[in-house]
């Protein structure tokens, strides 16, 4: 059983802790080094390593204190370029080939966003367990079996960003910018219906939209289509 603790999952930062008993995974670091601290109980030596799907500052804000702490930092080579770090332990890794950190194996895939090589993650373990961690992408090409966790983006309702438009309370602009590079609740809904579900256990909707979304009626709509417990991040 993988224990899932979000420490930040808006624009203003992203960061999740897993913990599956034996091995502790750091998923982003876009939140500030001290509040990662009291996310791990200050214990971040127990940290077997930090994924990162790209370069945005809500995603790795913390990225040069993390990697002082002797956390490896696993990323696309375009995200490693992108963040412009130079450290020995920023391993950079390739799309479709696993690797291992602890007990998880790890295989990264493409996902489409505004930034240099982003990935999605499919994290493993010999207990069974199978997440599927996707952020800042408006689509996923990839069907995916015998998932038992899922945390995917639903930063905004098409519906919601429309009418928000017409009041003028969000500029046209966005809308294009939205609609390439963050998944919307249409589209992620499309993405369940495409995907196995019979053995999922729990879904956890991140990065909601301050203004575009609707944290009650995104749970609602998720819970009616899969029938899975929801939570939002």
């Amino acid at each position: 059983m993988i224990d899932i603790k979000v420490v930040g999952s808006s624009s203003k930062g992203n960061a999740y802790l897993l913990d599956d008993s034996k091995t502790k995974l750091l998923l982003e670091c876009g939140v500030g080094w001290r509040q990662l601290q009291q996310a791990a109980g200050f214990k971040t030596s127990e940290i077997a390593g930090c994924l990162v799907t790209h370069e945005h500052g809500d995603h790795v804000k913390s990225l040069k204190d993390v990697l002082k702490a002797g956390i490896d930092c696993y990323m696309s080579t375009g995200t490693a370029n992108a963040v412009n770090v130079e450290h020995h332990r920023i391993k950079t890794v390739q799309a479709k080939k696993p690797f291992k950190v602890g007990t998880f194996q790890i295989m990264a895939f493409d996902v489409q966003h505004d930034v240099s090589e982003p990935f999605g993650f499919l994290i493993m373990n010999k207990e069974g367990d199978r997440l599927l961690f996707a952020t800042d992408t408006y689509y996923i090409k990839y069907k995916f079996h015998r998932l038992t966790h899922i945390m995917i983006e639903c930063n905004y309702s098409a519906a919601i960003l429309d009418a928000n438009i017409a009041l003028g309370t969000v500029p046209q602009i966005m809308k294009k910018r939205l609609t390439c590079s963050h998944f919307s609740l249409e589209n992620v809904k499309e993405f369940f219906k495409a995907n196995d579900l019979s053995q999922v256990e729990e879904i956890h909707l991140l990065h909601l939209s301050d203004s575009n979304s609707d944290e009650g009626l995104f749970k609602e709509e998720i819970m009616k289509l899969t029938g899975k417990p929801v939570y939002i991040a």
